[in-house]
């Protein structure tokens, strides 16, 4: 028996070292396979992205029965197929020889938000020959995705007086080379916000789909309702832009803007063309309601009445009053009890009223040192009463619109003169000119006839992000320094901010002849930062004739 049991421990440790010979022999690491995925770092949303799976053997021992997985990364879209999952079996791969590398391509259109990171991931497994372990190898890549090259932004205002009717818009236009279908809008109201409507109408109060979205092609959605709040509370609006993915909402685009309730405007005392809170402009004609009430408990009898006025843009020789009179020498107007009935008995509660009108001057130059952000000023004097109100001089916006066939910044094509039934593009130059004050939120629009199409060239190519298109309405939107502040001055001490893009006209049988619209008047609007007020100014249309560019030739041939 004892000699029985050494006899089994010897063969025991003769089995284990020729084992661990044998594994000395014949080792194998899942190391010796290499396997990589080669794809770009960075990619445009929507982009197509090719992945290359590369894999090599670099021990000695083939590799059987190799199964290869590719994944691609999520919310990525397929030409064919589905599945984002793809396998390759060893019928396709075959076994892998020593030294042996073989590459697979595959490719995707990936979508997600700007600065998202998407992983590509990748797996091969296998059997070195003659062992029955299988062994796999993996790996990944990741992508950082850019920006989206469409423009999605708000049309809203800075300031909203608390329960008054608001409306602003959501606008987009894309300049992708690659139509995008199943997009969507959706936005979060802040708290106190109060839907009226919509259009065009939306699957819910907040939300809204885009069938298809081409190249140079364009929307706009014009949401109105009521915010209430406390003066100086600030709301924030958010909005974005998404595409459905099996089922899935994946976001684009985010924006956000922040809305500020403001204090109700309401003028006790004064009203300047029937107006409590009146933002001036040169060459206006101002007229002045003076109210007085008495609030106290008792009544005032004889009673003087003094305005003075205060500021250059005031144009003196102007003034008229039916009964006060004005002293040039101190800039002020005199009210008495004698020709006021109200000043010479002025009962508790009792409201009074006195008034005159003058103009301001029309030339007020351009933008220079002192020369923005006027306020005029007048002081009330009634009784032992003293009243000081200001008003502030708004600036003045402008937009000078051009058109041409012969210019060096798209080469345009087509007839010139233009003929019937036949297509010639033409180039239109924007230039925007701000004067007096800061104005912010300037966008310059236009409208195009339905015979002219924009071909989605736009100089210089940064102002692309700030061009949209309603391909509806026909309206071309410009965001004027990319929705920064125009500062004073802003095109006439230096230089004009400045838009080129290409429209194409098709004259029709009926303009032969005559000249044809190419593009209608543009409109440049803007919040006065000063003021607070909307400016505006306009520009002539532009026809064939093209007075820019070779006036005269621009009759529609047959």
């Amino acid at each position: 028996m004892k000699k029985l049991i050494f006899i089994t421990i010897i063969l025991g440790v003769a089995v284990g070292a020729a084992g661990f010979w044998y594994w000395q022999r014949n080792p194998y690491s899942k190391e010796i396979l290499k396997l990589e995925i080669l794809g770009p770092e960075k990619a445009i949303i929507s982009q197509e992205v090719e992945y290359a799976v590369k894999y090599r053997n670099n021990g000695d021992v083939r590799l059987e029965e190799p199964r290869l997985t590719f994944e691609f990364p999520e919310n990525t879209v397929l030409e064919m197929g589905d599945s984002l999952r793809i396998e390759k079996g060893s019928d396709e791969l075959g076994d892998i020889y020593p030294g042996e590398e073989k590459t697979f391509k595959f490719k995707g259109r990936i979508f997600g938000k700007e600065g998202d990171a998407r992983t590509a991931k990748a797996w091969l497994s296998y059997k070195p020959k003659n062992l029955q372990a299988a062994y796999e190898s993996g790996t990944t890549f990741t992508t950082i995705l850019e920006a989206i090259p469409i423009t999605f932004d708000f049309d809203l205002p800075t300031k909203v007086e608390s329960g008054r009717e608001l409306k602003f818009s959501l606008n987009y236009y894309s300049t992708l080379n690659y139509p995008l279908t199943d997009l969507g809008v959706r936005i979060e109201y802040p708290l106190g916000f109060e839907f009226l409507e919509s259009k065009p109408r939306g699957l819910e109060k907040n939300e809204w789909e885009i069938s298809v979205l081409n190249k140079a092609e364009g929307g706009r959605i014009e949401i109105k309702g009521k915010l209430a709040g406390e003066a100086k509370e600030q709301r924030i609006f958010r909005a974005f832009l998404g595409i459905w993915i099996k089922d899935q909402w994946v976001a684009l685009k985010e924006i956000s803007k922040a809305v500020e309730i403001s204090t109700p405007r309401l003028s006790v005392f004064q009203r300047i063309n029937s107006q409590g809170q009146y933002s001036a402009s040169p060459g206006d004609i101002l007229h002045y309601e003076i109210f007085f009430r008495n609030i106290s408990q008792e009544p005032f009898t004889d009673l003087f009445l003094i305005v003075t006025l205060n500021g250059n843009p005031f144009d003196m020789e102007t003034i008229k009053t039916e009964t006060g009179q004005f002293n040039k020498g101190d800039n002020s107007i005199v009210w008495d009890w004698r020709s006021v009935s109200k000043l010479k008995f002025l009962d508790q509660g009792d409201e009074g009223k006195v008034e005159f009108w003058i103009n301001l001057k029309d030339d007020w130059g351009t933008s220079g040192p002192g020369e923005n952000n006027v306020v005029l000023k007048d002081t009330v004097l009634v009784s032992q009463i003293k009243e000081e109100f200001e008003i502030k001089v708004s600036s003045k916006l402008a937009i000078s619109q051009q058109g041409f066939f012969l210019d060096d910044v798209f080469g345009n094509t087509g007839l010139f003169p233009p003929k019937a039934g036949e297509e010639t593009t033409y180039t239109i130059i924007w230039n925007a000119q701000n004067y007096y004050n800061d104005a912010g939120n300037v966008k310059v629009t236009a409208k195009l006839p339905q015979n002219a199409r924009l071909t989605g060239k736009i100089f210089p190519g940064t102002e692309s992000p700030n061009f949209s298109f309603d391909s509806q309405s026909r309206e071309i939107v410009w965001k004027v320094k990319d929705g920064k502040d125009m500062e004073a001055g802003t095109g006439v001490l230096n230089q004009a901010p400045n838009v080129s893009f290409q429209a194409a006209l098709i004259p029709s049988v009926d303009q032969i002849g005559q000249t044809a619209e190419i593009i209608g008047e543009a409109r440049i609007v803007g919040e006065d930062r000063w003021t607070e007020k909307i400016l505006e100014g306009k520009s002539f249309a532009i026809t064939t004739a093209l007075s820019s560019d070779s006036p005269g030739q621009g009759v529609v041939e047959q």
